[in-house]
């Protein structure tokens, strides 16, 4: 894993290790279905979804700029993964620091355009406070794998059943742990961690609308980082959306309290069909 001295290093690679297993892991039924690929390119990875329910949400490359330079070669070897593949639109994200110092021409030759912005955060797991909740949390036993998955996207309001079977299939795979939260025996929040080496990725945390405020993602952080450090891992790491207005945005105020700090924020480069060099 990457050292500790470097957290954009070990937070871009993580992420980058979390997309490809997840873009590993999907049902050939539900690749299909969504016309999904998966690519390593210049040390980073590259998901395409010609059929995203999303609208180009599932269409990015992260991790690049860490093992090789980014260049005009490099861009123009995702971008056209996504051409080819159909995407209806790509996101390319490299941490501010591996932007090349031509990036302005860069991203004018290829028609790049700068879209909504992600904090990275980046804690010791040690380091993240206990959280209580009237919520029952922990992992989510394998019989129930499929419920959470469907969960998820629910609470993420895109229920898609190619999707949710992405889901489980990674949760169900080596490093990913699913977990959640009930009501009695109602699953009303998830959250997944991916241990990789000396460091753990959070990602897929949501809640039910009814059931928020009631600290149980709080919670679900703890006791993912609880397990992180029992699997060896030193560091947490998580990605957030940049709220437009300061503390509006619940998911990066839960992490900051809980112990994660912000290191940097990514602008999200927005590649559209027909936009750029050919």
């Amino acid at each position: 894993m990457a050292p500790a001295t470097d957290p954009t290093r070990l937070a871009e690679l993580l992420e980058a290790e979390v997309m490809h297993r997840i873009g590993l892991a999907g049902p050939e039924p539900a690749r299909r279905a969504l016309g999904a690929t998966v690519h390593r390119v210049g040390g980073g990875t590259v998901l395409t979804m010609s059929n995203d329910p999303m609208g180009g949400f599932f269409n990015k490359s992260v991790g690049l700029g860490l093992t090789e330079p980014v260049t005009d070669a490099l861009i123009t070897e995702v971008i056209d993964l996504h051409r080819r593949n159909g995407s209806p639109l790509a996101h390319i994200q490299i941490a501010p620091d591996r932007l090349p110092a031509d990036w302005a021409d860069i991203s004018a030759r290829h028609g790049l355009t700068p879209g909504s912005t992600i904090v990275r955060l980046v804690g010791e797991v040690d380091d993240v406070k206990p959280a209580t909740t009237d919520l029952r949390v922990g992992p989510v036993e394998d019989a129930r794998i499929d419920e959470w998955a469907t969960r998820v996207w629910e609470f993420f309001d895109a229920p898609n059943e190619h999707l949710a079977a992405y889901v489980a299939a990674a949760a169900r795979t080596d490093g990913f742990r699913a977990y959640a939260g009930w009501d009695g025996d109602e699953m009303i929040a998830v959250g997944t961690v991916f241990v990789h080496g000396d460091a753990a990725h959070l990602n897929s945390a949501a809640t039910r609308a009814s059931h928020r405020r009631r600290g149980v993602q709080a919670a679900l952080i703890a006791a993912r980082a609880e397990h992180a450090a029992a699997a060896g891992a030193r560091w947490l790491v998580s990605e957030v959306a940049r709220p437009d207005v300061e503390d509006a945005n619940p998911s990066l105020n839960n992490m900051v309290r809980a112990g994660l700090t912000r290191r940097y924020d990514r602008t999200d480069w927005i590649w559209r069909p027909g936009a750029g060099a050919a």
